[in-house]
């Protein structure tokens, strides 16, 4: 299987699998000297850990992360950085009943069919469990660009939106509610949905919105690496994801060019922000804004009619524990594949000038 390594110079490769004995990555290129605060990556990974409220997947895993390389006396050495998280609360007879069918909209089907074997436990390698693995490379990465704030938070669930523009809000409280929205209002009515969604056997998509500040000008490379052609990478790579727009994204087609356009100051810097703080694929030193949709979770509850493996008709219905809306756990993997494409935008940036 191909396509587990992230990056260019700064680069993540993650290995394992939902029900295996452990999930875990190495980074490699990190710069040496930096810093850890392991504290600090323990908090980012609680999270995004499984069981933490009542409106997410009731799977306890503890998610502490242990490492086994590239650390020394608290500062990275330059060398891979390996670290794991070992599972500890897999139930996999839950998942018995799709081993030899396919739970529709899922990995199971295309898995199957392009390798011929799958690992049907909890999803496997499909799974957004790998995703622990990113938070903890992604958390590094905010450790090394410590300059750079960056801020998700869920702006929709359902059709419920919050109706500001991030400079509206107290992005500090984002973490004040199980939704993670920095709205209280309207927060608790997302919760209150998220709820009522779970109790009908089903699930719920929703919006995640992200701002980046303090980034400087000048990185992303133009042409084919552009900087918003990056983040969606990064951000269309993680579990459920649908879509993804910044800046003006698809509202951006109703203005006309006049309007649109971001007029300059005598700084350097501009009066609007339709481009989201990205020109020709660089950074200009604005604030960089983008959401990314997720979609309902696949598996649902409800009983559903589905397909085996010799092509049959057959009735099922999900079991196991998964979330009925995936996008309070999603907001530190938004951040965490944030953070890794533009620490490795740094470091490139370090290799253009002689």
């Amino acid at each position: 299987m191909a396509g587990n390594t992230f990056g260019t110079l700064f680069k993540l490769t993650t290995f394992g699998e939902s029900h295996g004995a452990a999930i875990g990555g190495v980074l490699d290129g990190c710069p040496s000297g930096i810093e850890i605060d392991l504290d600090a990556i323990q908090i980012e990974l609680d999270r995004r850990k499984p069981g933490q409220s009542a409106i997410v997947t009731q799977r306890k895993e503890p998610d502490t992360v242990e490492f086994l390389s590239g650390i020394f006396e608290g500062k990275t050495t330059g060398t891979p950085i390996g670290f794991a998280i070992r599972n500890t609360n897999q139930k996999s007879h839950d998942y018995s009943h799709i081993k030899d069918s396919y739970r529709p909209s899922h990995a199971d089907y295309t898995y199957d069919q392009k390798y011929g074997f799958r690992d049907y436990r909890g999803g496997g390698r499909s799974s957004a469990r790998e995703t622990a693995s990113r938070v903890v490379a992604g958390a590094i990465a905010k450790q090394f660009l410590s300059a750079i704030k960056i801020n998700a938070y869920v702006s929709q669930v359902g059709d419920l939106t919050l109706e500001k523009e991030y400079q509206a809000l107290d992005l500090t409280l984002t973490e004040s509610n199980p939704v993670r929205c920095p709205d209280p209002e309207t927060a608790a009515k997302m919760e209150s949905y998220i709820k009522e969604v779970r109790k009908e056997g089903d699930t719920i998509g929703g919006i995640i919105s992200c701002v980046v500040q303090n980034v400087p000008i000048g990185l992303g490379e133009p042409v084919f690496d552009k900087l918003h052609a990056e983040l969606g990478k990064a951000m269309l790579s993680i579990n459920a994801v649908k879509g993804f727009e910044y800046g003006s994204g698809f509202k951006g087609v109703a203005m006309k060019g006049s309007a649109h356009n971001d007029q300059f100051k005598s700084d350097g810097s501009t009066k609007t922000n339709h481009s989201g703080g990205i020109q020709g694929g660089i950074s200009n030193g604005m604030d960089i804004y983008f959401n990314v949709a997720f979609k309902p979770v696949a598996t649902v509850i409800q009983g559903y009619e589905t397909i085996d493996k010799e092509g049959n008709m057959v009735q099922t219905k999900g079991k196991g524990r998964h979330d009925p809306c995936v996008v309070p756990r999603a907001v530190p993997i938004v951040e965490a594949m944030t953070a890794l494409v533009l620490a490795d935008y740094a470091l490139l940036n370090r290799t253009i000038k002689v």
